[in-house]
């Protein structure tokens, strides 16, 4: 049976054996029986790490150590409010961090400010529930996720199209509406990043037209 380490851009953790291009790290979030308690972070630095480095991760659910979470691809880990691992991905954290002070206009700033400023986006404080925001579809930048309704999944964002998430895969791209304003769940810090230039390392099944 799968183990629950599988985050979706909706913010949900489910069991899939799919482990995606990412992984990340909140915490310890399970017990002994690799089963996740209640608590889905520990601490307010969600950070997306490599799948492998230096042959530290071969167990997804360590005893006594944090849970490893696992994502589909970077715009995945982005949606859900993560950014770079300072030791792993340094290359990408440094980036990151550069296009954040180019898009908020401030000097490069630590990670304890960028992990306090994303955790107020990602999640309400009283329900707990991941943060959306209205916004207009023209707008948004290559590596956004957004929801069209509440009975559609989660669509990828990338030039003139969008790409359904499908737990393990992007679906066949549909033509990107124009006019149109919908719920985005990407943080707003994180989407002037985007805008700023930094590229999300997308998945494979990912098929521009």
């Amino acid at each position: 049976m799968p183990l629950q380490n599988r985050v979706t851009p909706t913010g949900k953790i489910i069991a899939n054996t799919a482990r995606g291009t990412f992984m990340g790290n909140r915490g310890i979030l399970h017990d002994d029986t690799k089963t996740l308690g209640k608590a889905r972070w520990k601490h307010k630095a969600w950070i997306t790490c490599l799948l492998e480095f230096r042959g530290r991760y071969s167990d997804p659910m360590p005893k006594n150590r944090y849970t490893r979470l696992f994502f589909l691809d970077e715009a995945v880990a982005l949606a859900v409010g993560h950014r770079p691992c300072y030791e792993c991905r340094r290359a990408d954290y440094n980036i990151y961090m550069d296009h954040w002070a180019s898009a908020h206009k401030c000097p490069i700033p630590r990670a304890g400010q960028v992990d306090t400023i994303l955790h107020s986006e990602r999640i309400n404080s009283k329900t707990r529930q991941q943060i959306t925001t209205p916004m207009r579809l023209d707008e948004l930048p290559n590596g956004a996720f957004v929801q069209l309704s509440k009975s559609t999944p989660p669509h990828l964002v990338y030039e003139d199209a969008l790409y359904a998430f499908k737990n393990a895969v992007y679906a066949e791209p549909i033509k990107r509406p124009k006019g149109i304003t919908v719920n985005t769940m990407t943080p707003q810090a994180t989407l002037w990043v985007l805008q700023s230039g930094f590229t999300s390392d997308l998945h494979p099944s990912l098929q521009p037209s």
